[in-house]
């Protein structure tokens, strides 16, 4: 069964039951892409409707009681205006996302995104007043769906909302992991292990220290992620098509966003210069650097991880959690692939970036035409983030080993440790001591026993971790 729609290009059968309508069935065969819309934008776009909806009421209301029966302007009727309300309350609830049927992918700055939750809201409301899908005489998509909205604020808007709502989820996700990492941290302050330049044998380390480098990174993350609700705050709601909100009444371009912050709950607010708003996505530029920032932090961290637990390193100093069989030839194989997803997204991640600055380069003049891929690439790195986070603290950092005597006895080996030596008895003699590790893969105390160049408990008391570690040496240190 299928029923006709028109437009001012034709007309085109539309199955019956469906709540979506010509438009969206336009913009389905013209961007012929199977890359799903992100559910949470959706949903933002049903609470940004919802509050327009709302807004409209009290405008309705307030003219009505101020002009009375002079009031020059149609008006939305209690029942329609009810059931688009009610239409909008279930889209941001995700109800009738199988109706969305157009691609993340797409031509026309949000328009096929916008119509085809006008149509869902339209034909959801028309079933609620008890007639049938596509009987727009009784309830139209744009001139009650859409009403006093344009894509170019609608859609924009909603992107923010669907952002700042995956970015609170991400901010609670890197402070867990940070935690985590804080933990092991304070318990292997004094686990001594050589530290690494160049993937070369540097000076004396701990695994205290080298954690302390990733929780500070993700602290520094953290930090920034919570700056970005500022940068995302002003929306441009209440503009209409280009920020100048014609054909808008003043009213409505008041107070809309009050209501969409009290339905949200988020600190958003309308921008200063609308016109701006609606021209201008470098907020998005900003925003994604923090998250690429946060993917660089994730990868280079996992790397490490992933070298130190490797079975090139030798003798493993960290033991990952074995999650899954790592080959279907190889009996054994564990692969370390909690690492290896952390790695593949942040470079997913990296694409994202150069893909925003490119699109958000492309506006032209008082619009962006390419918002669509644009926010489904700041969503798809968010929502990447959010993956990493949990599978690094739950699959990767939790159950993850130190190996404390493996690490101290590469320590004592490597030659670089007589760095510690050097204040005390003189590069050169510090260096007569590295040659001989070297030349007999002889540990320290060893090397030193047949040099005898120190006295035994002085070097002990050199090498003792809290010793070893601090910062620099005193001069009460050489006494």
């Amino acid at each position: 069964m299928h029923r006709i729609e028109k437009d001012s290009l034709g007309e085109k059968q539309i199955p019956a039951d469906a709540l979506y309508g010509i438009h969206s069935a336009r913009a389905r065969s013209n961007f012929p892409d199977a890359t799903p819309f992100p559910a949470e934008w959706y949903r933002a776009v049903g609470t940004v409707k919802l509050a327009c909806y709302n807004t409209y009421r009290k405008f309705r209301d307030a003219a009505s009681v101020k002009y009375g029966k002079n009031l020059k302007l149609t008006v939305i009727r209690d029942e329609i205006l009810n059931a688009l309300i009610a239409a909008a309350r279930e889209v941001s609830e995700g109800r009738y996302f199988e109706h969305f049927i157009v691609p993340a992918v797409q031509g026309g700055a949000g328009t096929s995104i916008n119509m085809n939750i006008n149509e869902i809201i339209t034909n959801a409301a028309l079933l609620k007043t008890g007639n049938k899908c596509g009987e727009y005489t009784y309830i139209d998509p744009v001139e009650h769906a859409n009403i006093y909205q344009s894509t170019n604020d609608v859609i924009p808007t909603a992107l923010t909302v669907a952002s700042m709502t995956l970015l609170s989820e991400l901010e609670s996700g890197v402070n867990d992991l940070r935690m985590k990492i804080e933990n092991i941290e304070r318990e292997s302050s004094e686990r001594l292990r050589p530290g690494y330049t160049q993937m070369q044998e540097a000076v004396p380390s701990s695994f205290g220290i080298l954690f302390s480098t990733y929780s500070d990174a993700l602290s520094r993350d953290w930090w920034r992620i919570s700056k970005c609700f500022e940068r995302l705050k002003p929306v441009n709601l209440g503009g209409g098509a280009i920020g100048t909100g014609m054909a808008i009444p003043r009213f409505f371009i008041m107070n809309v966003i009050n209501e969409l912050r009290n339905l949200t709950g988020l600190p958003i607010a309308q921008s200063e210069n609308l016109a701006d708003a609606t021209s201008n996505l470098d907020k998005w530029v900003e925003v994604h650097a923090t998250l690429k920032a946060l993917a660089v932090n994730l990868e280079k961290m996992t790397s490490d991880i992933r070298l130190l637990a490797s079975d090139i390193a030798g003798a493993k100093t960290i033991m990952i959690p074995e999650k899954q069989v790592g080959s279907s030839i190889m009996p054994g194989k564990i692969n370390p692939v909690i690492t290896e997803f952390i790695i593949s997204a942040s470079h997913k991640i990296y694409a994202n970036d150069l893909l925003i600055c490119s699109l958000c380069g492309q506006g032209c003049l008082e619009l962006n035409a390419y918002l669509p891929l644009i926010g489904f690439a700041v969503i798809e790195s968010i929502k990447l983030l959010i993956a990493s986070c949990r599978t690094c603290n739950d699959n990767l950092i939790s159950g993850l080993v130190i190996n404390e005597n493996a690490g101290y006895k590469m320590l004592i080996h490597s030659p670089s440790i007589t760095t510690a030596l050097v204040p005390h008895i003189g590069y050169n003699k510090a260096s007569e001591l590295a040659n001989y590790m070297k030349k007999n893969k002889s540990d320290i105390f060893e090397a030193n026993k047949s040099l005898e160049i120190m006295d035994e408990d002085k070097l002990k008391q050199i090498l003792k971790p809290g010793n070893l570690l601090k910062s620099g040496f005193s001069l009460e240190d050489l006494m």
